[in-house]
């Protein structure tokens, strides 16, 4: 049989027993017709293809079989199928040309849809992240016994809200429901997969959150939640979300609205109310330091990420690296941002900062330096990690996960890596001798232009 004819039979193989869709094919079937993308173009047109097919032997009348076929291809999985199919049609050889591109073309006019509504770009292939809809509520509307907040592991903006939240002592003010990252790329909920509360997939104990059930409703997505606010919703549904449970209203969705919320809102009833990580003293150095390291490095990974264009990626990571070794430079003589006290600028840093070599460095080809490789970075990092209630918010597994497993256009195979040494937990709290720093006069500089 010719490579065209297996081709055709190839076709034939995948679209009705791989897809395994609820119809099989007449005997008599000799076309199929599918719509292929014209390799010239992306998004102009279409082309429609009529294949004629050779029949395979597998819809072979019986009277024309001279012994029995020696493997029943409908018992096989997917997987298996795909492997007996592609030995049977190319041999020891490689794929014939036409099929290589069509699938590169295919795949490329796929990914830019995707990543169109998961990642919106300007022009020129740059990331733009959507604004929030649901900014900061004034603090005499608010009833603060009614709050629940909606948050996320794998999610570096929810991890901020679950930091503020913790050190600030307001688990029995604010209940929390984390949600899972679902195939289809929105927010589920979903009990602890290992069923024991506090313990990693490989049985050890550890005092930390995990995925929880929607606590106030019990529905299945953070989106039917936000559909129960009076009047609707039908925008992007994003964690975190502070909920208003009498109302039924979403109260904000902007992460920084929400920590400064939760930092200076509930004192009357927080465990901790005399720490304050917004000082009026320090407020205009927080806005400083977050005027660099919001758009360089919390967003700045994702712009490197989600770039559509290789220009937009070299801005990206040029800007993202020159900011690290900024910070880096400057955490040689201070202990935190804004000297010896955290600040919200600090947890901001640090939830990139603890995703960075787990995720942004492999998967958002961050690839210039990790954070094990910034001598200060990497302390001050296991400094915040080791502060009390911290490192129970780090879901480290769970990190990887949200990304590798679930962001499909950029980890197709959904294959996680192993996770590098220095994010293991035991690394994390090793002595990071950083409160050598807190009595330096260095403390007090602050190196943003």
């Amino acid at each position: 049989m010719s490579q065209t004819a297996k081709l055709k039979v190839y076709v034939i193989y995948i679209e009705f027993e791989s897809a395994q869709l609820p119809f099989k094919p007449d005997k008599n079937m000799s076309t199929v017709t599918s719509l292929v993308t014209s390799p010239t173009t992306h998004f102009h047109r279409t082309t429609t293809t009529t294949l004629t097919t050779i029949k395979p032997p597998h819809f072979t009348p019986k009277n024309h079989r001279k012994t029995p076929p020696k493997m029943s291809l409908n018992t096989q999985t997917p997987v298996q199928l795909l492997t007996s199919v592609t030995k049977f049609i190319f041999g020891k050889s490689l794929p014939p040309q036409l099929l290589i591109s069509t699938v590169r073309t295919s795949w490329s006019t796929l990914w830019l849809l995707m990543m169109s509504q998961l990642a919106p770009s300007d022009p020129s292939g740059s990331y733009t992240r959507p604004t929030s809809q649901f900014l900061k509520p004034k603090l005499s509307n608010l009833n603060q016994m009614s709050l629940h907040l909606y948050a996320a592991l794998p999610c570096p903006w929810a991890h901020r809200t679950l930091i503020v939240r913790a050190l600030k002592g307001l688990e029995h003010v604010v209940p929390v429901s984390i949600a899972s990252p679902g195939l289809d790329g929105s927010w589920v909920f979903k009990e602890n997969e290992n069923g024991i509360p506090g313990r990693d997939k490989t049985g050890q104990e550890r005092d930390r959150l995990m995925p929880t059930r929607d606590k106030v409703s019990g529905v299945g997505t953070v989106r039917e939640v936000y559909k129960m606010r009076k009047g609707g919703y039908d925008g992007r549904c994003t964690v975190p979300m502070l909920w208003d449970v009498v109302n039924k209203e979403v109260v904000c969705n902007e992460s920084y609205d929400i920590i400064e919320l939760l930092n200076s809102g509930f004192n009357d009833v927080a465990r901790c109310p005399d720490l304050d990580l917004c000082p009026v003293e320090l407020k205009g150095k927080i806005e400083e330091w977050n005027g660099v390291i919001y758009p360089n490095i919390n967003n700045g990974v994702y712009r490197c990420g989600f770039a559509q264009s290789q220009e937009a990626y070299d801005t990206a990571v040029n800007e993202l690296f020159s900011a690290l070794d900024k910070v880096d430079d400057h955490l040689k003589g201070s202990r935190y941002l804004c000297g010896d006290k955290l600040t919200l600028a600090d947890v901001c840093l640090f939830t990139t900062l603890i995703r960075f070599d787990l995720v942004y460095n492999v998967m958002f080809k961050c690839t210039k330096k990790k954070v094990v490789e910034y001598p200060s970075l990497h302390g001050y990092m296991r400094d915040i990690y080791q502060i009390p209630g911290v490192a129970e918010t780090c879901n480290l597994e769970a990190m990887m996960d949200g990304y590798y497993k679930f962001l499909f256009p950029l980890n197709p195979g959904n294959i996680r890596p192993i996770m590098p040494t220095g994010s293991h937990h035991e690394t994390l709290l090793q002595s990071h001798n950083r409160e050598s720093l807190s009595t330096s006069q260095q403390s007090e500089q602050v190196l943003v232009s």
